[in-house]
């Protein structure tokens, strides 16, 4: 009567006891982890107008995940974002470099390239819904509920917007909260994939191969630590490779994290339609780059030594190509006094602007109030004070500015608040460098995968935990955590015109020179990129002098696989035996 409860018990843990179900756990993990990230990056410039801090600020409570005015209340308030960035670094820290030194380990050789390649695909899939969440909070008014929408004088588009970011994170909490759940099903360790089935002839091996797998890594967790570093410290390709991959996130991130500020800028767009073109374009390319990288080096079953020209040649192809981002650009919005003189001349910029003219001395208008209005002329003014208007019309965002002394036009010299939008070549722009990102996007995911098999094959498998969480920590403290700092400390120092706080401090950035932005946000990620090149060089040297431990792995793999298929096939023989001798004597007795 126990043996169906014996059965039943044993086939629910066996359903969490295969590779396939391991990976669909930690694809969702992977999905979780990236939404949160993307949605906080696609937030950035919300949390920045929300607390009135500068670029550089942001850009560390961005690193805090890999870890001003004093007399506002809510000025420091940015700290707690900060507190709530480092406990989900701690809490992600581990998904990636022991789920995918779990998933290699436990998986075929051939089948672990699609199987990286669909984590990364999950790592693609969560950006894409994060984005759109960011999208959709970028919308919706921080205060909501307990404001009046209808009396707002400022649209999304407006540089002092604050979308609901808050929003978001409770979505993304709960999220983390419900992924975490699976893995308190799966058992202490997996079987080998492919030989689940073969329970009668291979549990012993099993057994004493996981048994003694188990005892190896708490062995060299304690006492082989230290030889272990040493060893990892002393492979050449290891340590190029960690070098490769601290430069390129420096670049990665850099993009990533400011890409919406950036687009926002050059393009003149909101932050809610920027984050929707960067989910829309950017990331499925991504995600088909990754399955395709994945489905090859199964098929073909691409040695790592190819692996690693394949990767090399597709991302100095995409590098190349990034270039023509140069060639997408935009000039800076028509501001007088800031950007263009009163009369629409454009002057020198980063000198002591002349906000004040003629037309507006007689207003007593505040020089550093930012409350941009756009005139009948084109031009945009700080404020309706600077453009000399002398009445309003209108409530809301719907609000119209008349006789204005400062706005030179045959008609009623009026203006309408908001800064003036570009022209329409602008957003011919903005799609060419879209489609360029789509083409750029495809062919870096597809040197993905290629690339990070170089990692995990040139690593001795006793080692590899230990290097991939090394690599992971590696990227982290020299690139995640100093990246989106110097980058935004940079940003910073294009900045036209600064926000001021109450207590007279300044605040977070209105307007930036676009061409000193462009220059800095394209040039130092491409001077970053493209000295990691030269390390990647002597890789693909090294790797033609020698074998990697990788590959020996693979091959041992195989012929064990062999050895259990004909061990099988000899306890089937060895079954039918009995059988065979009864006929024979049966015949002979006729």
């Amino acid at each position: 009567m126990a043996e169906p409860e014996n059965r039943v018990a044993t086939h629910g843990v066996k359903c969490f006891s295969k590779i396939k179900m391991f990976l669909l756990a930690l694809t969702w993990a992977f999905v979780s982890k990236s939404l949160s990230g993307t949605y906080m990056n696609s937030m950035l410039t919300q949390i920045e107008r929300q607390f009135d801090i500068p670029t550089s600020t942001v850009g560390f409570i961005n690193g805090s995940f890999e870890i001003e005015c004093v007399k506002e209340i809510k000025s420091l308030m940015w700290i707690y974002a900060v507190v709530g960035n480092v406990i989900r670094g701690i809490g992600e820290t581990p998904i990636m470099p022991l789920g995918i030194s779990y998933i290699e380990d436990f998986a075929k050789s051939e089948n672990s390239p699609l199987y990286i390649g669909i984590l990364e695909t999950g790592m693609v899939i969560g950006p894409l819904f994060g984005l759109l969440l960011g999208s959709f909070c970028a919308n919706i008014y921080v205060d909501t509920g307990s404001v009046n929408t209808d009396d707002l004088t400022i649209t999304p588009t407006d540089t002092r917007w604050v979308g609901a970011w808050w929003v978001g994170f409770l979505i993304c909490a709960g999220v983390n909260v419900l992924t975490s759940i699976p893995f308190f099903c799966f058992p202490k360790t997996l079987p080998k994939e492919g030989l689940e089935d073969n329970v009668d002839v291979t549990k012993s091996d099993k057994e004493e191969k996981h048994g003694g797998k188990a005892k190896e890594e708490k062995h060299g967790i304690t006492k082989d630590f230290l030889p272990f570093m040493k060893s990892l410290s002393c492979n050449p390709i290891y340590m190029l490779f960690i070098l490769i991959s601290v430069l390129q996130f420096n670049a990665f991130i850099n993009t990533f994290t400011f890409m919406p500020k950036y687009l926002e800028q050059q393009y003149g767009k909101s932050t809610a339609e920027i984050v929707f073109l960067i989910g829309l374009y950017n990331l499925p390319p991504i995600c088909v780059g990754y399955l395709i990288g994945g489905l090859i080096m199964k098929k073909f079953k691409i040695t790592v030594k190819k692996a690693a020209y394949i990767a090399f040649c597709l991302s100095l192809t995409e590098y190349l190509l990034s270039f023509f981002n140069f060639m997408m650009t935009c000039d800076n919005f028509p501001v007088a006094g800031l950007t263009t003189s009163y009369e629409g001349i454009q002057q020198p910029l980063y000198v002591e602007n002349n906000v004040l003219a003629d037309c507006n001395t007689r207003c007593n208008c505040l020089t550093k109030t930012w409350d941009p209005v756009c005139g009948e002329n084109g031009l945009a003014y700080m404020s309706a004070c600077l453009a000399g208007c002398e009445k309003s019309v209108g409530t809301g965002i719907n609000m119209v500015f008349q006789n204005c002394s400062c706005i030179q036009s045959s008609g009623n010299a009026s203006a309408v608040l908001g800064l003036c939008k570009k022209g329409p070549d602008c957003t011919i722009r903005l799609q060419y460098f879209l489609i360029m990102s789509v083409i750029g996007c495809f062919i870096y995911s597809l040197a993905a995968i290629p690339g990070y098999m170089v990692l995990l094959r040139c690593i001795k498998s006793e080692e590899k935990s230990l290097g991939i969480g090394l690599h992971a920590f590696c990227t982290r403290i020299f690139a995640g955590i100093p990246a989106p700092i110097y980058f935004g400390a940079l940003i910073d120092r294009t900045c036209l015109h600064w926000g001021t706080l109450k207590c007279g401090e300044p605040g977070a950035c209105r307007m930036y020179d676009i061409n000193n932005f462009r220059n800095i946000y394209i040039g130092v990620p491409a001077a970053l990129r493209g000295s990691s090149f030269f390390p990647a060089f002597f890789i693909l040297i090294l790797m033609r002098k020698r074998q990697l431990p990788g590959e020996i792995d693979s091959s041992e793999t195989e012929l064990a696989e062999t050895k259990l298929k004909e061990k099988k096939s000899e306890c089937v023989d060895v079954h039918k035996s009995p059988g065979v001798e009864n006929d024979r004597e049966l015949k002979t007795k006729l």
